[in-house]
């Protein structure tokens, strides 16, 4: 497993010799016989020197075996002309790293047992606990930590965190290690230098620098993410590697690159230590990450929603259905609410009320600040924790432009019941046609849907279908709000009215 891409191809065989002829000049790494010290802040004038030598002794290298199903995949060969080139620095790769023949001897779906240095970590604790990357020790049966002078330990899971994607491991020894420290991230500033260290290619040993391009990133790899964008070189083999600031302190977890060719082009991600630390004390402390638990499905909002509404903006994260006997529903919290602050901090996205609801701690109270029927409103809940870690679910809201109704509803009777599959607790009114060329169906209405509800009006009968339809248009609303229940999943849909 080696570093993620949010975009990937294999790099083509120049860019390996390119790189690879570049770092053959290495000496052999020798470990230090110190720990990693505090450090005043380092002049990059004089460059990093000082730092690296420091630090280096707690960076680590990542090995795994695991089995893992074949895939059929499309091979690749390097050019005739690099092909001894890479027999050379890699030998015997493991599949597709960086190319590798078909084998006659494999069969295309016949699980195979895998082994080589997959990714980067860092050692924590002078007993031996090591951070690195999920991603990386997923699929491992055996996992071994390969320190800077080459000596090699077994290492045990001590915990993992699929939706930050760290994980915690834990090596003896019979002597203090040397190990790193976590810094603040959120001190972190764009433009200030970091440097990153990690196992790059499997070379092992590599140091890079750069600088913080971004904050806050989000790739589209989890609920919770909130990456520092970087334009430090980090490559395959990266992940789970500590990326510095100017004074040796871990402030980001290599995680990922943006790469249409496989190769670094200057897009790197690393989960901030912000959110780190506090996940690598959970696992050292339990083993397992519990966070705050509220009980909505949300969705984000758009212009119409906002407009529909009464907002003046499309900010806040819009519940479409709260838990039974959740944190909020006890609170108070009701479908059609939407959530613009949570605990004195501004709900833009509901990427942030996820992170924000994560942070919380089991049993706190804190208040949200809802909009509901055109007035805010304050709530006041007592926060739970998800022992299913199940994560609130974010739904897109639509965003074509189409013009003009067209659906027809029926009563909710046992036939309609049990000719659309609608359970026999749900309530509302059955939408029965749609018509193909009409607004409802272009905005993703459907036959079988429920409609629950209509702006802030629970719907029971088509007759409260009109009705409340009716009085959207007469209230000046461009749009009308319908929340439908599909497959037993609730979101809100917003259908423009035709003049």
């Amino acid at each position: 497993m080696n570093t993620r891409h949010v975009k990937t191809r294999y790099l083509k065989a120049a860019m390996f010799a390119a790189i690879l002829a570049a770092l053959t000049w290495q000496t052999p790494l020798h470990a230090a016989s110190h720990a990693a010290a505090d450090l005043p802040a380092v002049d990059v004038n004089d460059g990093f020197a000082e730092l690296v030598a420091a630090v280096r002794p707690a960076v680590v290298n990542i090995s795994t075996t695991g089995h893992a199903p074949r895939q059929n995949r499309r091979r690749h060969r390097p050019p005739p002309q690099f092909e001894e080139f890479f027999h050379r620095f890699f030998g015997d790769t493991p599949d597709g790293f960086p190319f590798s023949p078909p084998r006659p001897d494999r069969q295309p779906n016949r699980p195979r047992k895998r082994k080589g240095a997959v990714g980067s970590g860092f050692i924590i604790a002078a007993d031996g606990l090591v951070v690195t990357n999920h991603h990386v020790i997923e699929d491992a049966d055996e996992i071994e930590v390969v320190f800077d002078d080459g000596s090699r330990r077994a290492a045990t899971l001590k915990g993992r965190d699929p939706k930050t994607d760290l994980a915690l491991l834990q090596v003896k020894t019979d002597a203090p290690l040397p190990y790193l420290k976590f810094g603040d991230s959120d001190a972190a500033r764009v433009g200030d230098w970091v440097i990153a260290i990690g196992n790059s290619f499997g070379l092992g040993g590599t140091t890079t620098a750069g600088i913080i391009s971004a904050r806050g990133r989000d790739i589209q790899s989890g609920p919770l993410d909130d990456f520092i964008q970087i334009d430090a070189p980090i490559n395959r083999g990266n992940s789970g590697g500590p990326l510095f600031n100017t004074r040796g302190e871990v402030i980001g977890v290599n995680s990922a690159i943006y790469s249409p060719n496989g190769g670094n082009v200057g897009i790197g991600f690393a989960i901030p230590s912000a959110m780190a630390s506090d996940v690598i004390a959970q696992l050292r402390d339990k083993g397992v990450v519990q966070r705050g638990f509220l009980g909505v499905h949300i969705q984000s909002l758009n212009e119409e929603i906002a407009e529909s509404l009464g907002l003046k903006n499309a900010d806040g994260a819009l519940v479409t259905q709260v838990s039974p006997d959740s944190p909020a529903e006890k609170a108070g919290i009701e479908a059609g609410d939407v959530i613009l602050r949570y605990d004195g901090k501004a709900v833009k996205k509901i990427r942030d009320l996820t992170k924000q609801v994560a942070r919380s701690k089991k049993g706190e109270r804190v208040n949200i600040a809802v909009w509901r029927n055109e007035r805010r409103k304050t709530l006041r809940v007592t926060v739970g924790v998800n022992e299913q870690e199940q994560a609130p679910l974010p739904v897109s809201a639509d965003a074509s432009e189409p013009e003009g109704l067209g659906f027809s509803v029926g009563e909710l009777d046992a036939q309609l019941r049990k000719q659309h599959s609608i359970e026999a607790d749900s309530e509302g009114v059955v939408v029965t046609d749609v018509d193909a060329n009409g607004t409802a169906a272009e905005r993703g209405l459907r036959v079988g849907d429920l409609i629950k509800r209509i702006g802030n009006k629970t719907i029971a009968t088509p007759d409260e279908v009109e009705a409340a339809v009716a009085a959207s248009r007469k209230s000046g609303k461009k749009s009308v709000l319908i929340l439908i229940e599909r497959n037993q999943r609730t979101r809100f849909i917003v259908i423009p009215m035709s003049e």
